[in-house]
């Protein structure tokens, strides 16, 4: 069930949320609970119902190892239930999402022809196991203790962030469902449904477009045609701005939910596009899964504590495996490769400055501008990884960009308008870059949960000093009928929903 589909727009949302408020009215706190894993697990098995059972299997294993880690005293026993229930979840992931890449490359290297079925992958299985995982290892260091199964499968299968994140951690969400009062009151409702509205519009009326611009010259490439200049660099920022939409849209329309119900989801998507380095970036795009990586990988690993070889080495196995993650094919594995060589390249870089007495000064403004044009650059180059097919077509694209296949537009190669194209990318090109972002505009109500802490837990973009009083959002009349004319104009062009670019992960 899509976010952005009718079924969930005009039916499921209304009753789940409608059940539970009344629910909640009535002082019925546990059942409010049972009722949003009974409408989250329905919501799940909605795209494919054999998979519930797998759902409910693997909520039930966690959940019982995470209570034996957390009677366990720390020591070998402990040490060996938390491999088990580690491996047990690797090997879950890793038959699902993986089985299929090993088998095919297998095949390729030894011309074997093995003829195994080709196995699905379950909605969210990343995101879910990544959850799974904080938790046993939190459960390992005692830090769990007091959680009933009601609240763990909660935490998990909540159906907002159950798809494709936020990648949430059990103290950010548990406590929040353990409140007195956990209902949602006419903010939540305000806000979430203004995020929800604004994800909606993104999704629908930004970032499916921009696929119109972007799959034609990728799938043309596929196929053995070689784009040209114009065409190439196209559909390369085609492609960029439709994943930041797509996951923006995404991001807003999940907080939004969760919000509905009266629930602070974390902060998963900050304007990335300003970033003025690549750390920057990753402080900034899929918050929670850099999180994840750096909390759980890379500082396990040894972070930065053994030496700058061995960090730079942390740092790109760590997005070696965070492209893997992402897909299980060698374009993501180029794709998280291209990125720790830029966190490499720039970590090396600062601690040169560092230890040469260059510590840098405040940048201008110019300065800030170069940096974030140059990140934007190396981001965009590395999406062509991310979204080709193969090596073969990436490059071809590559090579496009840098003129090597001509220059002349040549319609009949790949058939896109390049003058509407040119006017929606500079158009939302100074959006991304000059307006605020939608947890800006209602930084005042707190729209996250990082926004609902003092001090901030992340380091949020400060608002900008232009953003005027017209651009705040308010709960009145004016906001009202913006936000209802944006939703009329989504759910119009609800009829051919698409799925989520994240959702595939």
């Amino acid at each position: 069930m899509l976010f952005n589909s009718y079924l969930f727009i005009l039916v499921f949302l209304p009753v789940t949320l409608g059940v539970y408020v009344f629910i909640v009215r009535q002082g019925w706190r546990k059942q409010s609970f049972d009722w949003l894993v009974v409408a989250s697990i329905f919501f799940y098995g909605w795209w494919k119902w054999s998979n519930i059972p797998l759902l409910l299997g693997s909520l039930l294993f966690n959940y019982t190892i995470g209570t034996w880690l957390g009677k366990l005293s720390p020591g070998r026993r402990a040490k060996a239930l938390l491999v088990f229930g580690l491996t047990g979840n690797l090997v879950f992931l890793g038959y699902f999402k993986y089985a299929n890449f090993f088998i095919d490359n297998a095949d390729a290297l030894l011309g074997l022809d093995w003829g195994l079925t080709h196995v699905v992958l379950p909605l969210g299985i990343s995101f879910i196991t990544f959850q799974k995982i904080a938790y046993l290892v939190d459960s390992y260091h005692g830090l769990t203790r007091g959680y009933g199964f009601r609240d763990f499968c909660l935490f998990v299968s909540f159906f907002p962030q159950l798809i494709a994140g936020p990648i949430v951690h059990h103290s950010e969400l548990m406590p929040q469902f353990r409140r007195p009062n956990t209902g949602p009151d006419w903010e939540d409702w305000g806000v979430g449904a203004t995020l929800f509205v604004i994800g909606l519009g993104k999704k629908v009326l930004v970032a499916d477009p921009f696929a119109a611009f972007a799959t034609p010259v990728f799938n043309a490439a596929h196929n053995g045609v070689t784009p040209t200049f114009a065409v190439a660099w196209i559909g390369t920022l085609a492609y960029t701005m439709q994943i930041y939409f797509d996951f923006s849209g995404y991001s807003d329309m999940a907080t939004g939910l969760g919000r509905l119900f009266g629930i602070r989801l974390p902060l998963n998507f900050n304007s990335p596009y300003k970033a003025v380095n690549i750390a920057d970036f990753w402080r900034r795009w899929h918050m929670t899964l850099s999180r994840f990586l750096r909390d759980y990988l890379y500082i396990p690993l040894g972070g930065n504590r053994k030496g700058p070889c061995r960090r730079y080495v942390n740092l790109l196995l760590t997005m070696l495996l965070g492209g893997l993650w992402h897909g299980a094919g060698w374009t993501f594995v180029a794709w998280g490769g291209l990125h720790g060589l830029y966190l490499s390249i720039f970590h090396g870089w600062h601690d040169w400055r560092a230890r040469t007495g260059r510590t840098p000064a405040t940048p201008s403004a110019g300065g800030v501008w170069v940096g974030r044009v140059a990140t934007f650059f190396l981001v965009l180059l590395a999406w062509v990884f991310f979204r080709a097919e193969s090596f073969r077509s990436a490059i071809t694209i590559l090579g496009s960009m840098a003129g090597i296949h001509g220059f002349i537009f040549r319609a009949e190669l790949v058939n896109i308008n390049l003058t509407e194209a040119t006017k929606m990318l500079a158009l939302f090109l100074g959006v991304v870059w000059l307006f605020p972002n939608s947890h800006e505009v209602l930084a005042a109500h707190q729209p996250a949960l990082e926004y609902a802490h003092n001090p901030p837990r992340v380091s949020l973009a400060p608002t900008p000093r232009w953003l005027s009083r017209w651009l705040t959002w308010q709960p009145n009349l004016l906001w009202a009928l913006v936000l209802a004319a944006l939703m009329v104009s989504g759910v119009i062009n609800l009829s051919r929903p698409t799925e989520f670019i994240y959702w595939q992960f």
